[in-house]
């Protein structure tokens, strides 16, 4: 297994898990934080706290978990969904945001398994 390593400042620790693009920064990316949440940098939309990303993202949620954030999708390959901007100037500066992005904290939820509902006997 891997360890994540921290990336952040003293408010909120940030442990890199991916990115949903190309090489390199400037792309949409998935962290976990010390707080239990997630934070999620995207594209800026023309609304504050919500924001643009590709599908494949979603897929460095750390396994049995989910982003706990309603998402909508564009029909484009991306979702937008919303969540409380991220203001710890120390943690910003960890992450390679480009003009065009902006991050969000969105709760990370654990995924409850109920098992086969064909399997009642």
């Amino acid at each position: 297994m891997n360890t994540l390593e921290p990336i952040g400042g003293q408010t909120m620790r940030l442990y890199f898990l991916g990115r949903g693009g190309t090489e390199g920064g400037g792309c949409p990316s998935l962290f976990v934080t010390d707080r239990g949440t997630y934070v999620v940098q995207g594209w800026t939309t023309d609304t504050p706290g919500i924001i643009e990303i590709p599908h494949l993202l979603l897929g460095f949620a750390l396994p049995d978990t989910f982003i706990g954030a309603t998402m909508t999708d564009t029909g484009r390959g991306t979702f937008v969904l919303s969540g409380a901007p991220v203001m710890d100037l120390e943690a910003l500066a960890q992450m390679d945001i480009y003009p065009d992005e902006t991050a969000i904290e969105v709760a990370k939820l654990e995924r409850t398994f109920y098992g086969n509902a064909a399997s009642t006997g």
